[in-house]
């Protein structure tokens, strides 16, 4: 099971897409085979542009095609499909962030527009796409970061129905060469979220002035300025709520690739860390004969997979959404908080492993020790995603609902919905199938079982005792009860993902028992918190538990991970 299980470029070949997306796919894989290592880390040291894969993607027209909807097309290929972006946005962070950030940003800056209904600007943005081009999301700014409900970009009636536009924009990311920037500001003469405004500009506008590059990367994150911008009627994207929403509803759809691009990151990085360590030699043996070795780079197989697992079924539930089915918004800021966290911990265990290896300027695995920091990071943080998936947990725990199978959605399709999502409220209000159904069909593997009882355990404690009133104004406390919740949803999706795709039962169970591991973790915490309760600290220390230990199971996961020693080295 271990070759499919991982991206490898040797034998890629995504044979459930339609086969244009299979032959892009494939041909950006070569692009960046054909490159080379040396290039690839090179460009990476010298914090190179990357004109030559924005040369490809054009030449490609990659991006055109896997980000125009269908309506907005001019082709068959041309569609918004969650299952192709997933995978090549996992195909770039396999190779370097940078990459897969100037397609995500692009992404986020198409968001605004593909929501609109201003025909003049979609068609604009679709010749864009098409003549190579890519965008920029003009949200955050120094003072304000995301927070949409303060902005300093003024927008002035200038009394021919348009505007002038000044004020500063900080982290946008292809501010430097945008075609089109989706920028995000308030009217001066209107109070109140009526005054919002979303509009199209263009970074080769004499009146937009790039500031500076705001990070010290390949990537180009910068800050810029609008003076007296002429914002057109025809410029116009949303104003008042639906700029708000728009906002909202844009990093639904976008920041969902930050799981994809963490498990291209660890994905690279693992073949170099297995290959390295089993290739060593200590003490006349190799590295991996050492039994804390083995139990590092098999825990960091089993998450990675587990990574792999939950962001691929989280990918149908966002092309099955709809006006009655809201389900995804539960699953995308645990693609953000969790996904992404347990990126890091992929990182880290291969880095005890090879150690010194890891700083090495020459191999991805120092790339890849940097970059996989930013991504938790790169959407409101960890505390942010954390506090709004408790906002489902009351009735995704206690008020299940009845929902048709969510089948695995790989159809070519175009997920127009994204695009028409609505209101950005009401998440407290959105039900859920029932998690335990997902349990109980595997109820026979013994750490599925056990988890089953911490999870049974959280429901307990919350039923008789729930935070109080001040405990529910204590965010740190909230936290450590929103990580207990978060395994609960990912064990779900993982559950139902190692069904659909008839996963090795002995890799599920292992699984569970690092999920085991860190619920005990998570409860420790609580137990210590200032604001816990006798209790809920009673509670706490009551359901630490050990995983069902089998070591036949763990030594045969063991193989898949040693399966993976030569499996791929980049080309030189």
């Amino acid at each position: 099971m271990a070759g499919p299980l991982l991206l490898n470029p040797h034998t890629y070949d995504p044979a459930h897409l339609d086969a244009e997306s299979r032959r892009l796919l494939k041909a950006t894989v070569e692009f960046f085979e054909n490159r080379g290592k040396k290039a690839l880390i090179d460009d990476y040291v010298n914090r190179a542009w990357y004109a030559d894969f924005l040369d490809f993607a054009a030449k490609e027209g990659l991006f055109a095609t896997f980000l125009t909807p269908a309506a907005d097309g001019d082709t068959e290929a041309k569609r918004w499909d969650t299952a192709r972006n997933a995978a090549l946005s996992e195909i770039l962070g396999f190779y370097g962030l940078g990459y897969w950030y100037t397609w995500q940003v692009t992404v986020l800056g198409l968001g605004p527009v593909w929501q609109s209904e201003n025909q003049a600007v979609r068609a604009h943005t679709a010749q864009l796409l098409a003549d190579g081009h890519v965008m920029a999301f003009g949200l955050s700014e120094r003072g304000h970061g995301a927070d949409i409900y303060a902005t300093d970009m003024i927008l002035t009636p200038d009394g021919a129905g348009g505007f002038t536009a000044s004020g500063p924009k900080y982290y946008i990311g292809n501010g430097n060469v945008a075609g089109l920037v989706s920028v995000f500001g308030r009217r001066a003469d209107v109070e109140g979220p009526d005054g919002y405004v979303f509009f199209a500009a263009d970074s080769r506008h004499p009146n937009y002035h790039l500031v500076k590059n705001v990070v010290n990367a390949q990537m180009y994150v910068s800050e810029f300025r609008l003076e007296d911008y002429p914002v057109r009627e025809q410029d116009v994207l949303h104003t008042g709520k639906a700029a708000f929403d728009a906002a909202l509803n844009t990093v639904n759809v976008g920041k969902f690739n930050l799981c994809t691009a963490a498990i291209g990151i660890c994905e690279h990085a693992m073949y170099e860390a297995v290959t390295h360590a089993h290739r060593r030699v200590l003490y006349g043996k190799p590295v991996t004969a050492f039994p804390h070795v083995r139990r590092e780079l098999t825990d960091a197989y089993t998450r990675l997979v587990a990574m792999k697992l939950f962001s691929d079924r989280a990918v149908d539930y966002f092309r099955s959404a709809g006006p009655d089915d809201r389900r995804y918004l539960l699953f995308n800021p645990m693609t953000k908080m969790k996904v992404t966290t347990e990126g890091e911990k992929v990182i880290d265990l291969m880095w005890d492993v090879i150690a010194a290896k890891g700083f090495e300027t020459d191999t991805y695995f120092e790339k890849a020790a940097k970059d996989i920091r930013g991504l938790p990071k790169l959407e409101g943080t960890v505390h942010v995603n954390l506090a709004l998936i408790l906002k489902f947990m009351p009735n995704y725990l206690f008020q299940p609902t009845e929902y048709a199978p969510v089948p695995t959605r790989h159809d070519p399709a175009d997920d127009e919905f994204l695009f028409r999502q609505g209101p950005a409220r009401g998440l407290g209000a959105i039900r859920f199938h029932d998690w335990r159904q997902a349990y109980d069909a595997h109820a026979d593997l013994p750490n599925v079982a056990r988890f089953r009882e911490q999870a049974d355990g959280l429901c307990k404690l919350l039923l008789t005792h729930a935070p109080d009133e001040n405990q529910q104004r204590d965010l740190d406390f909230l936290l450590s009860l929103g990580q207990l919740f978060a395994l609960v949803v990912y064990g779900h999706l993982i559950l139902e993902q190692a069904a659909a795709t008839e996963l090795d039962r002995q890799l599920l169970d292992e699984i569970f028992a690092v999920l085991i591991q860190d619920f005990s973790a998570y409860a420790t915490e609580l137990h210590g918190k200032a604001a816990t309760t006798e209790e809920q600290a009673a509670w706490a220390l009551a359901h630490v538990r050990r995983p069902v230990i089998d070591d036949q199971r763990t030594a045969a996961v063991w193989e898949q991970v040693v399966a993976l020693v030569g499996a791929y080295e980049m080309r030189p």
